[in-house]
């Protein structure tokens, strides 16, 4: 590697702090990741030399020694999971033997799974550019023409789609698709890690599905699953499949180096936010800069932000600001996200690929996907939720194998807070463990009900689906009447197939529409457990760049109604929360003032009204709401602190007094949802928390923090599992923020459904030290104070 290639990230770091006053650098760390070369090895001797032709002419000389690695085992008829770094040529992993196989047996066939249309849309493309006509590979996907459909049951060969369409479109009807499933010799399953959490329950039990109806036809398909930030890769393929998978993990590909800077925005001394707490600069409105700066330098820039709105606004900044500069640099600035047609994202990516665009403001929807190689850079703005989708969107700079430059741009949050100053939780640590529960009742019966739909179920089911907690779910569903039991098995009972009821990438049941009460045109659909703090009356609603205010939310009929509007500001349900323990499933007594549990949970919550915000964070007023009350049964995990323990000024002791333990319980746990995502696959979005001094189960005070799933997803579970670090980093992100009194970047709640009152900064951190004194590590919880998880 040049010198000036190895340099490249810094000189560009160099060119975006360019102007900014001495002492005043928004940089918190700067590391140097270095370069690594590749290793090769020969093509295996069973690839047919037209294979390995149609690849050289792409550009693949020889193979890097993990992909024969993982193509050898393949071929040897195990299944594999590859967990290979971004840009390590994984595709050649299940390419090889795939292709092989189509090529020696005309018969042969092969499915293919991705998390998304546009990575399965890039995996087809690359197929098909290798010119190997009879092997008939196609997209099957909701975008695919009727009579497409019907060619390609009749003489596809490799299937590319998505899980939603195997569900709904493959497995229901598995009759019409006998031929293939006959000659099913692969199942691809890429990106595995981003199944996860109740979509990863959903996906594991369609796979067994899928292995069944296989079976049914005498095929046993090798499973190849890859992923390229994965802990634990073999455990996850197992848990995805139910079959042992081998690991694939010695990386032969080339990585450039890359500097990797984590930025903290300056605080806006002009601004107050809620209660008075400073406000930081906004995380898109820092990318946009940043992205200013690297067009002007010519850098090809991929800047991913959290939201579609901050997206288009963050394009439009910096094209705006490029216009000052020279009136030719705007046309190089766009955004991608989903809801563009198509062909407006083709055209996107083509001219990111050829360089006419240098710089594009996107969601994670390029995270996964297109294969774009030779950016110069890449803007994080906010933390993704997990340290796989950071490494994930990272490692699209310096795919080329040359230098590049990432730039992780905290967001006003205590995750973003604590990890800008604490490098090695972000830049040392292992990608987190993905979490999925296959059993969660909530997901299984659902999918026993379609699988006895496909075909009847019998007793050597149960081992495919879960074993005893499979039997108790059949034995429920026959007593609610929803199978019925003869001498040969478990049979469906209604004409209706139970799919359409099944939803892959939620909870379960059915969305609430939402409709432009004008025109009548249906804009989207929310989550129905979401939708009283989504699209309750009065909140503003974005969809695809444009702005609309709701009028009326009927959850009998699932329908919300929405006026095109842009005000100036933006609204923050306000939720009411109760919260009963059910079922304790694991609990620790240190005997010594501090317990922590395990359990099913009963979660009673209602929205009562909600804030209108200016932008700028800037309160307007509270609008009262009469909604009903929501149930979620579901796990959380908890800790009780003794009164002894809360009011000792004795060494150890938090010393409060009474009336400061509702706002230092409700700041601790503020901060602990805030971190949990640095120990589980999840995003504060997907768990609520309460906090109380005095809980009527427990009679003591008490903080929860419970997974926003029925049944749970698997996150309080990583939680009580990993409760000493996770504590601890609570505790240190909330006394490392320099604000007084406390801040969005410590113990402030963006979903707080008590407006962040009360709060008490120092007391979370007299409480979080006790419980630490206790438990070797740290945390905290409030009276009656909640948070409410929410789909965003």
């Amino acid at each position: 590697m040049r010198a000036a290639e190895q340099n490249r990230g810094k000189r560009l770091l160099d060119r975006v702090l360019a102007g900014v006053p001495t002492g005043e650098s928004p940089i918190r760390h700067v590391a140097q990741l270095p370069d690594r070369p590749a290793r090769t090895t020969d093509w295996p001797e069973w690839v047919p030399p037209r294979l390995v032709d149609a690849l050289r002419e792409r550009g693949a000389d020889e193979p890097w020694v993990h992909q024969v690695e993982g193509a050898e085992a393949v071929r040897a008829g195990e299944h594999v999971v590859v967990a290979t770094g971004t840009a390590s040529g994984k595709s050649l992993v299940y390419q090889l033997p795939v292709l092989s196989r189509l090529l020696e047996d005309r018969r042969a066939t092969a499915l293919y799974l991705a998390p998304t249309k546009a990575l399965g849309a890039d995996q087809l493309r690359t197929v098909d550019e290798l010119g190997l006509k009879e092997v008939r590979a196609a997209a099957f996907d909701g975008d695919t023409p009727q009579v497409e459909r019907d060619w390609i049951r009749a003489h596809g060969r490799w299937i590319f789609t998505n899980p939603d369409m195997l569900h709904y479109g493959v497995l229901p009807g598995h009759g019409r698709w006998a031929r293939f499933f006959r000659q099913l010799t692969h199942v691809v399953v890429d990106e595995c890690h981003t199944y996860r959490g109740v979509f990863g329950s959903h996906v594991a039990l369609l796979l067994r599905r899928l292995r069944r109806v296989a079976q049914h036809y005498g095929a046993d398909p090798v499973f190849v699953l890859a992923s390229a930030t994965v802990s634990d890769p073999d455990a996850l393929a197992q848990r995805l499949t139910g079959v042992p998978c081998r690991a694939i993990t010695d990386d032969g590909s080339p990585r450039g180096a890359r500097t990797i800077a984590l930025w903290e925005p300056p605080l806006l001394e002009e601004i107050i936010g809620e209660n008075g707490a400073p406000v930081r600069r906004a995380a898109s409105t820092e990318a946009a800069r940043i992205m200013t700066e690297l067009v002007i330098e010519d850098a090809r820039t991929l800047a991913f932000i959290r939201s579609r709105r901050g997206v288009e606004l963050a394009a439009i900044a910096a094209q705006r600001a490029l216009s000052e500069v020279d009136e030719s640099l705007p046309g190089k600035v766009a955004s991608y996200r989903g809801g563009y047609l198509p062909e407006d994202r083709r055209e996107l990516e083509r001219s990111l690929l050829t360089g006419q665009l240098r710089a594009v403001a996107t969601t994670n929807a390029l995270e996964l996907g297109v294969d774009i190689s030779g950016l110069d850079a890449v803007v994080v703005a906010g933390y993704p939720g997990t340290l796989a989708s950071f490494w994930q969107q990272a490692g699209r700079a310096g795919r080329d194998g040359e230098g590049a430059l990432v730039v992780f741009v905290a967001r006003d949050d205590p995750l973003d807070t604590y990890l800008v100053h604490h490098p090695p939780a972000m830049l040392d640590r292992p990608v987190e463990a993905t979490v999925l529960d296959p059993t969660n009742p909530y997901v299984l019966e659902p999918h026993l009900a379609c699988a006895a739909a496909e075909l009847p179920l019998d007793e050597d089911s149960f081992e495919i689906f879960g074993g005893e907690a499979a039997e108790r779910a059949v034995q429920a569903l026959t007593a609610d009447g929803v199978l019925r039991k003869r001498p040969h098995g478990w049979f469906w009972t209604s004409r209706e197939r139970p799919h359409r009821n099944v939803e892959l990438r939620g909870a379960g049941g059915h969305p609430i529409a939402v409709v432009e009460g004008d025109s009548g045109r249906m804009l989207g659909t929310v989550d129905p457990d979401s939708a009283c703090s989504t699209v309750h009356p009065g909140a503003v609603y974005l969809h695809r760049g444009e702005s609309f205010v709701v009028d009326d939310l009927d959850l009998e009929n699932g329908i919300a109604l929405v006026h095109e509007e842009s005000p100036d500001w933006t609204t923050s349900p306000r939720n009411v929360v109760d919260i009963s323990v059910l079922r304790t499933i694991e609990r620790r007594d240190t005997g010594r003032g501090v317990t922590v549990c395990l359990g099913e949970v009963e979660v009673t919550s209602q929205v009562v009204g909600y804030l209108r915000k200016r932008p700028s964070g800037e309160v307007l007023d509270q609008v009262a709401l009469d909604l009903p009350a929501q149930t979620l049964l579901t796990r959380a995990v908890w800790y009780t602190v003794s009164d002894e323990l809360l009011m000792s000024s004795a060494p150890g002791g938090a010393g409060l007094d009474p009336a400061r333990i509702p706002g230092a319980l409700h700041a601790a746990e503020h901060a602990a949802i805030g971190l949990l995502p640095l120990f589980a696959t999840c995003d504060r979005w997907d768990i609520g928390g309460v906090s109380t001094a005095m809980h009527a189960d427990t009679g003591e005070a008490t903080v929860f923090v419970h997974d926003g799933h029925p049944g749970g997803a698997g996150f309080a579970d990583r939680g009580f599992a990993a409760l000493v670090p996770w504590l601890a980093a609570t505790r240190e992100a909330i006394a490392s923020c320099d604000c007084p009194a406390g801040c969005p970047s410590c113990v402030q709640s963006p979903k707080c459904g008590n407006g962040n009152e009360p709060l008490d900064k120092a007391g979370a951190v007299a409480v979080l030290d006790a419980v630490s004194t206790v438990l070797g590590g740290g945390t905290g919880g409030s009276a009656g104070l909640h948070d409410r998880p929410q789909q965003v």
